[in-house]
């Protein structure tokens, strides 16, 4: 098979969660393990750093990557889901794998996935540790997929774990509470192995506390550790977003930063980021306060991330982000609020196994909309969701796919208008 035969086949063959939702998630690790074993368990043979969270584990990853590669070790970069390419997934110093080693993987192991049926992302994570061990990487920042407790990437033995926060997102899957939600995340805490959490929470910090005692490991709150001072208000020209951040050590330091993710939201993950490293050079690892500012002001170029606030076109201004349950739409809202516009023109699209009702509740009635379903089996028909946002008194035209949606809003909008692109990573997807 050539590399489209390849895709298409992983696609048909294997239950993929992004295409059809809860029936492809596996409640527990045989699968991985297995797939690994046969594979001489690559997950061993390079040191790694497993990240979780509701929100911002995908920039806290690429931020963590970035870094590691610029201090100059060879960084593997496991994300998911892909946006455009599935060799986005997969990356070493920033660069997609190839697609031969994508053939040659599917190739040389049809017969074990006959064998034991593993999901698409289970064995995405065993093409991910079996590159990685291949290309001897000096270390992996490996990105948990949905949880962490029965996570595929959960089969390894990380040199530190992070969990950025706990939010609302996949309650049919991992449960009904943030509670339980956390008790997820926090199964991949592990035996001695320090853990970062990037936000305190109230209702959930116990949790954390807890599993980190019965596993006998050193817990920090990133969001104990270091203050945003303050940020200028709105992106300069540059791309750039200025940041003052202070610790909160017996020795405060100021110092500034400039970040080319430029969300409100990455002021948090920032923290996350900071205490990481630091966690990270008590351990061994070579990582200057230079290595750190060169990283973070060019993240984006280094490991190919896109659709976090990401300006799509300056005339009108149009940006899309991948902010997809109440946390990340609320914090996409807070964006909105701090960009100057005349009229708002939304395109939105959303999943049909999400809380649709929390996210429209939170959207501005003042604003034009243009429904539309992101092209993947689990896309919520756009009628649907017309229906659904008119209960909430947003208003608008439901659109065939996003493309259609985008180009009505283009001709729609005026000179000085915002055009906001998102509701679901799918229809990122689509634009970016």
């Amino acid at each position: 098979m050539d590399y489209a035969q390849t895709i298409k086949y992983l696609y048909e063959q294997l239950p993929i969660f992004t295409r059809v939702g809860a029936s492809a998630y596996k409640e527990d690790l045989t699968n991985t393990i297995e797939l690994c074993k046969r594979l001489d368990n690559p997950q061993d043979k390079f040191k790694s750093v497993h990240v979780a969270g509701t929100n911002g584990k995908g920039s806290t990853s690429h931020m963590l990557a970035a870094i590691l590669q610029v201090a100059g070790y060879k960084t593997g970069l496991y994300t998911s889901p892909h946006l455009v390419d599935f060799r986005e997934r997969i990356r070493i110093n920033g660069q997609m794998i190839n697609e031969q080693q994508v053939i040659d993987f599917v190739a040389d192991h049809k017969t074990d996935f006959e064998d034991i049926k593993p999901s698409f992302f289970e064995m995405t994570v065993g093409l991910a540790f079996d590159i990685f061990a291949k290309e001897k990487v000096d270390i992996a920042v490996i990105e948990v997929g949905l949880g962490g407790r029965l996570d595929s990437t959960n089969i390894i033995m990380p040199l530190l774990s992070v969990i950025t926060n706990i939010g609302w997102d996949h309650m049919n899957i991992l449960g009904s509470t943030l509670q339980l939600i956390a008790g997820e995340k926090a199964g991949i805490i592990k035996q001695c192995v320090p853990v970062v959490i990037g936000e305190y929470q109230v209702e959930v910090a116990a949790i954390f506390l807890s599993k980190a005692a019965k596993e006998e490991t050193e817990l920090i709150f990133a969001s104990d550790q270091f203050e945003v001072k303050s940020q200028k208000s709105k992106v300069e020209s540059s791309g750039l977003l200025d940041i003052q951040v202070q610790s909160k050590n017996l020795q405060p330091s100021t110092f500034n930063l400039q970040l080319d993710l430029t969300g409100s939201y990455q002021l948090k993950n920032i923290k996350t980021v900071l205490v990481a490293v630091d966690e990270l050079r008590s351990q061994g690892f070579v990582i200057t306060n230079e290595h750190l500012q060169t990283a973070l002001r060019q993240v984006k170029t280094l490991t190919g991330l896109h659709g976090r606030w990401e300006v799509l076109s300056t005339d009108p201004l149009t940006i899309c982000d991948t902010g997809h349950n109440p946390e990340g739409i609320k914090e996409v809202l807070k964006n909105i609020a701090a960009t100057p516009f005349e009229h708002l023109h939304f395109v939105i699209g959303m999943v049909n196994d999400k809380d649709s009702g929390k996210v429209l509740s939170l959207l501005p009635t003042n604003a034009t909309y243009y429904f539309c379903r992101p092209d993947i089996p689990r896309g919520l028909d756009a009628e649907n969701i017309k229906q659904a946002a008119a209960s909430f008194g947003l208003h608008g035209d439901a659109y065939p796919n996003v493309k259609a949606a985008l180009l009505s809003a283009q001709k729609s909008a005026g000179k000085n208008d915002l055009i906001f692109v998102g509701g679901s990573t799918f229809v990122v997807a689509e634009v970016v």
